[in-house]
């Protein structure tokens, strides 16, 4: 079983890296959360040393062993609890884990399927699936420090989408439903799922027909 592997990065792909070890080169499948601070673990010379999880691929014929790469145990504990959970194996694992470690697990631990459903391969039921077999036990992981704002604009511009898309099966019209969006966001900006954001709408829509109906019982009076 390979646990490490350290040697000079050779090539870096979309969703791996290949690295030489003493000129044996070893393809590394690498999350896309964790491919976003390769730069910064690479030595100037481009050595790399990756703590792996160590599979095999089992296809019909043939067993194929494969590796994917983290930077320490804390990310490889994370992923291996994450592929606990029924249907999610480590390679649907690496192209779900698209966000912070920590933004995942926190997710996980507020039961926020919303933002999950963001990652790729992670459908509602999945999403439910994954808080249901994890909640409470990932709390640890929500304090690795690898939170940048790279990783979070793109969590919260996509659970904008989702509201915006429910906004316009509900009848609103699109530019509408982004003015009253942005102005949920600006009244509560720690909303950090879909349902969120659309309560806020509500309540901003509560408000405007308050005043609404203050300013007519007036001009009756």
């Amino acid at each position: 079983m390979i646990s490490h592997i350290s040697g000079k990065v050779k090539k870096r792909k979309d969703s791996s890296v290949i690295v030489d070890v003493n000129g044996i080169s070893y393809e590394v499948l690498i999350p896309k959360a964790i491919m976003k601070s390769l730069d910064k673990a690479c030595s100037e010379n481009g050595a790399i040393e990756l703590v792996t999880y160590h599979y095999y691929q089992m296809d019909p014929s043939k067993a194929m062993p494969v590796l994917v790469g983290f930077l320490n145990d804390i990310e490889k504990e994370f992923f291996e609890q994450f592929i606990t959970v029924s249907g999610v194996g480590p390679k649907a694992a690496c192209r779900a884990l698209t966000l912070a470690f920590s933004v995942i697990a926190d997710a996980i631990d507020r039961a926020d399927a919303s933002l999950l459903k963001t990652l790729p391969g992670i459908g509602d039921q999945k999403a439910r699936e994954i808080i249901a077999k994890l909640q409470g036990k990932v709390g640890k992981f929500g304090l690795i420090q690898d939170r940048g704002l790279d990783e979070v604009r793109p969590a919260k511009e996509n659970i904008k989408e989702e509201a915006l898309s429910v906004l316009l099966q509900l009848q609103y019209k699109k530019n509408e439903a982004r003015e009253m969006i942005e102005k949920a966001i600006h009244r509560n900006p720690k909303a950090a799922s879909c349902e969120e954001i659309l309560n806020e709408v509500y309540k901003g829509s509560r408000l405007r027909q308050g005043f609404g109906g203050q300013a007519e019982g007036k001009s009756n009076g």
